[in-house]
């Protein structure tokens, strides 16, 4: 891990070539478009990559709608990338209504071979699997569930890119996860902003995950000391104090020819009560040098004031839009 850190980065502009722009859907979710409309709007801001992170964005995995999208997204010149939510049957997350997760995870491949995606995207759940835990129960369920996936991935030269989500995994978590279900078809999809939610540093997370990185997503976060611990926001790129024009640097770097996509989502302060005995008992593996990184970053912000958003639903939207685009036009001019 030290050699990836402290590995000479090229600048953005000499890793611009290695960048894809692309843009995560769930930066859109108010919009109620449909994935024609999605790919119109992106193909405007000129987006190269198009990542349908969930299926409800892509319309449902009826072949003929998928071969449409595909279709569309040809004339285009925009390249798709799909996915959907959890894949643990023991995560809290995990819809289990809709069949066995090897079932679900079967047939987004499938859905991936007809709409023309490398990758799958797939999450364990959230940090409400943290406890009672422990998440190791967790990551060796989805590890088997991988594992049984194994041979319709490699036959469909379709790669399981796993997401660190909302604050499930810390980075040795989830690559241990990866190098138990087999490095040879699964991979990451790695979140920017989700590090912090699981109290660690998002430049800690790409050095530790990088070999593994299948593709991104990107957003800015603030991060600051308060009386019970730390509090997170997530904010437009460039806003934040986690020196994400750095982070991109080293993504260019260290995961060439992988999209950078935005997920575009601002919140208000969510705060970490570290300071409370209890609140380590979700996070009991934690080395402390790690957690230290986390602490750096927190002890260098300035506290920042909820957002409040539009109460009217058509100018939320509009916000929404506003968000997404102010961070692709700042990401966009870093790798001009």
């Amino acid at each position: 891990m030290e050699a990836i850190a402290a590995a000479p980065l090229a600048s953005v502009a000499e890793g611009a070539a290695n960048v894809k722009l692309g843009a995560d859907l769930f930066s859109l979710r108010s919009q109620n478009w449909t994935p024609f409309q999605l790919l119109d709007y992106c193909a405007g801001l000129k987006v190269q990559v198009v990542h349908f992170s969930e299926v409800r964005f892509i319309g449902g995995l009826d072949p003929a709608n998928l071969r449409q999208v595909r279709d569309h997204a040809g004339k285009l010149g925009i390249e798709i990338e799909i996915g959907m939510t959890s894949v643990c049957p023991t995560s809290k997350m995990f819809n289990a209504a809709a069949g066995t997760a090897e079932a679900q995870l079967g047939a987004m491949i499938d859905a991936a071979v007809t709409v023309g995606s490398r990758i799958v995207r797939c999450v364990l759940g959230s940090s409400a699997d943290r406890l009672p835990g422990p998440i190791e129960r967790h990551i060796e369920n989805m590890s088997r569930v991988l594992r049984n996936v194994r041979s319709k991935a490699m036959d469909a030269h379709v790669r399981i890119a796993v997401e660190n989500h909302a604050g499930d995994m810390q980075a040795r978590e989830l690559k241990g996860l990866i190098e138990q279900a087999g490095p040879d078809f699964t991979g990451v999809c790695i979140d920017s902003g989700n590090p912090l939610w699981t109290i660690e540093d998002p430049h800690l997370t790409l050095e530790t995950l990088a070999p593994y990185v299948l593709t991104s997503h990107l957003r800015d976060s603030a991060v600051w000391r308060v009386p019970e611990g730390a509090a997170v926001a997530w904010v437009r790129m460039g806003e934040g104090n986690v020196d994400i024009d750095g982070y991109v640097r080293k993504y260019a770097a260290l995961c060439p020819g992988r999209a950078l996509s935005i997920e575009s989502i601002v919140t208000g302060p969510r705060v970490y009560p570290f300071r409370d005995p209890k609140f380590w008992e979700a996070y009991r593996n934690t080395p402390a040098w790690e957690f230290e990184r986390f602490l750096e970053i927190a002890d260098r912000g300035k506290p920042r004031a909820a957002d409040p958003r539009p109460a009217d639903q058509e100018a939320a939207r509009r916000r929404e839009r506003e968000d997404f685009e102010a961070s692709l036009e700042y990401l966009r001019k870093l790798v001009a």
